[in-house]
């Protein structure tokens, strides 16, 4: 069980109770710590959080009008929000990053996102090999910073990393954000200490990064603490957000050691990256709808499957409007994140899964369609055309008239809506 599946559980536990005494918070208070020390959240933390909630739960009354089930519910959230750590709003402003890390922190890929996600909001930037220790670190940024659609320097076989980053700033210093990727260890030693220094000396970097990864859980704070004393870091990204059950704990356990949570990692793909929002993270552990997110999400996945406007504005469904927003769909990250943005959680892991694979089928099938086809659906009557569709996609016919039968309940349901003017009203007003 994750976080937000327990911290959902407890506090169905107490919308449910019929009469809100002591015994029901106390018991409502244990399921709480099930959740979060389930999650790898440091017990004194878990202990000192409940008991704050049990005196406000039992101490203080509701504001006139307010339920008492929706006052403890937002008691939670206020204290969850306080002890996963404060918002980070980034200044898009120009700077010089320098990333650090142990190893299998995610912290290259991590480079890449970073790059990207500013490049993206305006601010051109280059990625910078400094990891003179890892075998193929050079290549792995490298197309990593293709990708990303970002510039790339490095110099293959060059040691000592200060030259690297010297010859890097003079060369890019045109760019807004120049990021240093640097070497790695197993653990924090006397000789990275050393070379961290070294590049910090000749880059004088605006932000000092760590990356971490989220299933290191409470470890983090102490990675932390390490990283800080010995290089005096900005802050903290964590990586593998999306993946770890151990994620609240990392979290709480950065800012328990006074660590500035800057960015969270909530997917494999370079857009999956962002500024750290306590109060948005929090909500979607609850099941709180994030509007806000969803809306940018699909712009930026629009814009990264190079669609136009208008590909995504349609009056008619058909296998081309489909297509478009699949390609959409492509960019947008894992569905459970985006499920997780409209507030629908608790969905089983393999129907997620099937979902996904299903939405793929549909895609590759889609692809191997002409124009014609995907535009006039009645062509699709033909045998032979089904035929030569499922030889080009790989599939079985069985396949192709699968997604027909699936797509015709789709454009049905779309029609409904076109002719509910009622509905097509509100859903305007939503997306203004």
């Amino acid at each position: 069980m994750d976080l937000g599946e327990g911290l959902r559980q407890a506090i169905a536990r107490i919308k449910n109770a019929t009469i809100i005494d002591a015994k029901t918070i106390r018991e409502f208070n244990k399921e709480l710590q099930k959740a979060l020390l389930s999650a790898d959240v440091d017990v004194k933390l878990v202990l000192k959080f409940t008991k704050e909630i049990e005196d406000k739960a039992l101490k203080s009354n509701p504001p006139e009008g307010i339920a008492p089930r929706d006052y403890i519910t937002n008691l939670v959230y206020e204290a969850l929000v306080e002890l996963m750590g404060s918002t980070f709003t980034p200044e898009l402003k120009p700077k010089k990053i320098l990333l650090m890390g142990l190893y299998g922190s995610g912290k290259t890929t991590t480079a890449a996102k970073l790059a990207k996600f500013y490049q993206d909001r305006g601010l051109s930037s280059v990625l910078v090999c400094c990891d003179v220790s890892r075998p193929a670190a050079y290549e792995q940024l490298e197309t990593l910073s293709k990708q990303a659609n970002v510039a790339f320097f490095g110099i293959k076989g060059e040691k000592d990393p200060a030259k690297i980053i010297k010859e890097a700033a003079q060369k890019y210093k045109d760019r807004k954000v120049l990021i240093c990727d640097t070497s790695g260890r197993s653990a924090l030693d006397a000789v990275l200490i050393d070379e961290l220094k070294r590049v910090a000396k000749a880059f004088a970097p605006d932000e000092r990064i760590l990356v971490i990864g989220a299933d290191i859980g409470q470890v983090a704070g102490a990675q932390a603490k390490e990283f800080s004393n010995a290089v005096d870091i900005s802050g903290v990204i964590v990586t593998r957000m999306d993946g770890s059950a151990r994620g609240g704990g990392a979290l709480s356990a950065a800012h328990a050691a006074n660590t500035k949570i800057m960015f969270i990692g909530t997917g494999e793909k370079l857009g999956n990256i962002e500024a750290y929002d306590s109060g948005k993270f929090i909500g979607r552990l609850l099941g709180i709808p994030d509007i806000i997110s969803l809306v940018d999400t699909v712009q930026q996945a629009i814009k990264e499957a190079g669609l136009e406007e208008g590909e995504m504005q349609f009056d008619e469904l058909n296998f081309e409007s489909f297509y478009a927003q699949l390609k959409a769909m492509g960019k947008m990250g894992p569905l459970k994140n985006l499920l997780g943005m409209v507030g629908v959680m608790d969905v089983p892991k393999d129907m997620v899964e099937q979902s996904e694979d299903k939405l793929k089928s549909y895609k590759v099938i889609i692809g191997s369609m002409t124009r014609d086809e995907r535009k006039n659906e009645k062509l699709l009557h033909n045998p032979s055309r089904i035929s030569r569709i499922a030889k080009g996609s790989g599939k079985t016919e069985k396949d192709i008239h699968q997604l027909i039968t699936d797509f015709n309940k789709m454009k049905k349901m779309f029609n409904m809506m076109k002719n509910d003017r009622g509905m097509m009203k509100k859903f305007g007003k939503f997306m203004k």
